[in-house]
């Protein structure tokens, strides 16, 4: 639940509660379709010109943008799901991502939801008895609201790992 905020009403404090609970809604969503290997419903969870950024956490804190993946819009997220889909070989494995920590952070220009949430990524092998932490880190996100609900406008996702495994084939 969100803190009581002296600065806002009851009916602010509620909204913004009602916009927390869509939002973790929606990335529980996002996490399904991501560990069921859906790809193609995953990049339609982002409007037309979102950015998806996959990087570490020492480029973002030095303001450098080069990530381990940069889509700069819909059509190269769905290149993505498409090429992971038909084209990529990679060992057969079981993902499960976990979100949590949902903080609202602010409107955005174009008054976009502005949202962090923190995420993990957890892997098995097909051979190997074991899961393993793919991936942990934070997602900063600006969602925008469309007729059909919430989409992600951008989701910077900003990985804590020292060292990212080979395969960093599915997206986070």
């Amino acid at each position: 639940m969100l803190a009581k905020n002296p600065r806002l009403s009851n009916d602010e404090q509620i909204s913004a509660m009602l916009l927390r609970y869509e939002i973790e809604q929606f990335n529980s969503v996002y996490a399904s379709a991501l560990d069921d290997q859906r790809l193609a419903d995953w990049a339609e969870m982002f409007t037309e010109d979102a950015s998806y950024v996959v990087l570490s956490r020492e480029n973002e804190d030095r303001g450098h943008p080069v990530g381990l993946i940069y889509c700069e819009n819909r059509g190269m997220i769905r290149d993505r799901a498409f090429a992971l889909k038909k084209t990529a070989m990679f060992a057969p494995r079981y993902l499960r991502h976990m979100i949590s920590n949902v903080q609202l952070t602010g409107e955005a220009d174009g008054g976009g939801i502005r949202a962090r949430s923190n995420y993990l990524v957890l892997q098995v092998l097909f051979d190997r008895p074991d899961a393993t932490i793919h991936q942990a880190g934070t997602y900063n996100d600006i969602f925008r609201r469309t007729e059909v609900g919430l989409k992600l406008a951008q989701r910077r996702c900003v990985y804590d790992n020292l060292l990212v495994p080979n395969a960093l084939c599915i997206p986070v």
